[in-house]
């Protein structure tokens, strides 16, 4: 052990003559401690959050889109699903049809977003058929006792409740391409209803219907073309690179849109409010370093004939500069290896056991979700162990700058 970093750490575990010298040590430790164990508890749970959002996300919607600029109806989509097909990352391909409508039932009438899907091809890009929690995913002609068929149609679960129907009842949908056009009816479709379904996603829930290719593009009036392409790929962060080689393997007509672009707004704020709990989580760790800074000047003061002994001895300015460096940073690395075990042990206690609940009513989850990631704990143990490490440094030269005959007089 270098002799520098063996009177460091003599100096941390001596008693001072100044009792309040060591209450600041102490308290720059805890600092440092809490500053650290909430940076990992506080990312570690906005990682959650994130998560489950883009979980709840990716349950009705794609890894990837496949749209037209001009956002006309793609009428050649089994040529480009033949070419797409073999792209590297992509498993399954399926077309949709996109339209906006009114809905009513014998109750009540709204707005509805309507997409139109194949059964057997989009339950391989999202995972709508799981959300389902009453009834079936079941889109073609259906039939309830002593009545005629109808093609089926699913619902958001907010949207059935505010429609007030069940399954096997009729609702009806009128295209809002021709709704207000002079001259024009609108194209107006009966469905029952076969089945609800529910992503924790208000959005979603209470404004998407889904029904049958055919039946959308009667409704939308696109003939036999489609609004675009869904894609599932075999990792959601797979979508950027797959969408690059889109762009360089079809015509400029054509836009991929990635499961990001398609929330744009909601995952930047969540970025966003990441980097703010960040950098004010990182003044908790400021101000310990400043009570580190302070502590060695005090220390330095304390210790100024023992310096002027070092330096007669033969020590070095550099070696004087370093045993209150260590000490400094000695601080910084204990207050934060106790920060990272804390955080680290409440994060996954909270994964195991779940104590900290969140009301269902007002949450998309019942519980507060955590991720740890490994960068985030490299991160914040270099930025504390960084801190620490700069709060020394002046102190420290203060201390190496001394003059050793003066230090010996030193009272």
């Amino acid at each position: 052990m270098p002799y520098e970093l063996y009177i460091a750490l003599r100096y941390l575990r001596s008693k001072r003559k100044t009792g309040f010298i060591s209450l600041i040590t102490y308290i720059s430790i805890v600092g440092i401690t809490i500053g650290v164990a909430a940076l990992i508890i506080v990312l570690s749970v906005m990682n959650g959050l994130e998560r489950e959002v883009r979980s709840r996300f990716l349950g009705v919607d794609s890894h990837l889109r496949l749209v037209r600029q001009d956002q006309e109806p793609m009428a050649d989509y089994q040529k480009l699903m033949n070419q797409l097909q073999g792209l590297p990352h992509v498993q399954a391909i399926s077309p949709y049809v996109e339209g906006k409508g009114l809905i009513k039932s014998r109750e009540q009438q709204t707005g509805v977003l309507l997409r139109g899907i194949l059964e057997e091809s989009a339950t391989q890009v999202t995972d709508l058929a799981k959300n389902i929690n009453f009834g079936q995913l079941q889109l073609g002609p259906t039939a309830a006792p002593g009545e005629s068929e109808l093609p089926g149609i699913v619902l958001g679960f907010n949207l059935a409740d505010r429609l007030m129907v069940t399954v096997g009842d009729k609702v009806s949908i009128a295209s809002f391409d021709g709704l207000f056009s002079f001259g024009r009816l609108p194209q107006l479709m009966q469905f029952r209803v076969t089945g609800y379904f529910e992503t924790g996603l208000f959005e979603y829930d209470d404004a998407y219907a889904y029904v049958s290719i055919p039946s959308a593009q009667k409704l939308c009036k696109t003939g036999n073309s489609v609004t675009g392409l869904e894609m599932r790929l075999d990792h959601y962060e797979k979508a950027d690179a797959v969408a690059r080689v889109i762009r360089h393997t079809l015509p400029a007509d054509y836009r991929p849109l990635t499961w990001r672009e398609l929330n744009p707004n909601l995952f930047a704020w969540m970025q966003i409010e990441k980097w703010a709990a960040f950098i004010i989580l990182c003044l908790i760790i400021l101000v310990a370093a400043f009570n580190i800074l302070s502590t060695l000047i005090m220390v330095t003061m304390e210790k100024t004939r023992e310096i002027g002994i070092l330096r007669s001895m033969g020590a070095s300015q550099s070696s004087i500069q370093k045993i209150f460096t260590f000490q400094g940073a000695l601080v910084g690395v204990l207050g934060t290896v106790l920060g990272d075990a804390i955080g680290y042990t409440l994060c996954r206690l909270q994964q195991v056991y779940k104590f900290f609940s969140l009301p269902t009513d007002i949450y998309i989850i019942s519980w507060l979700p955590v991720d740890m990631k490994v960068l985030d704990f490299v991160f914040i143990t270099v930025a504390a162990l960084l801190i620490s490490f700069v709060a020394a440094v002046l102190p420290a030269a203060r201390a190496a700058a001394l003059d050793p005959v003066a230090a010996l007089r030193y009272e």
